[in-house]
């Protein structure tokens, strides 16, 4: 259905760029801390994209059994690895934001 509604030419390069770019205009232009944070993470989404859009074989079947058409796990792995890392940093930094919130108040 994806494939009617863009015509095609939303593929995964091209999504990546697009995420990428909106996360870089927030980063830049944005001076809100927290929604600086976001734009972080839609960059780390789109760089997830990519590399797990790498390990993608059409037609591929799941490694467990050696064959020619098996499907890369190791950007998968690594990339889910990232999400959880991701996931730390921005609680992280959310903290940070609300302890120098907490600091301008006194």
């Amino acid at each position: 259905m994806i494939e009617s509604i863009t015509a095609g030419y939303l593929t995964t390069p091209v999504a990546t760029i697009i995420l990428m770019m909106i996360g870089l205009y927030g980063v830049m232009t944005k001076t809100n801390l927290i929604h600086q944070i976001i734009s972080i993470n839609i960059i780390s989404t789109a760089i997830v994209l990519y590399f797990t859009s790498l390990g993608h074989v059409p037609g591929g079947e799941a490694p467990l059994m050696p064959s020619p058409e098996a499907v890369d796990p190791l950007p998968s792995t690594l990339m889910l690895t990232t999400l959880v890392i991701d996931v730390a940093v921005t609680s992280f930094a959310l903290a940070l934001i609300i302890l120098i919130m907490r600091g301008d108040e006194k």
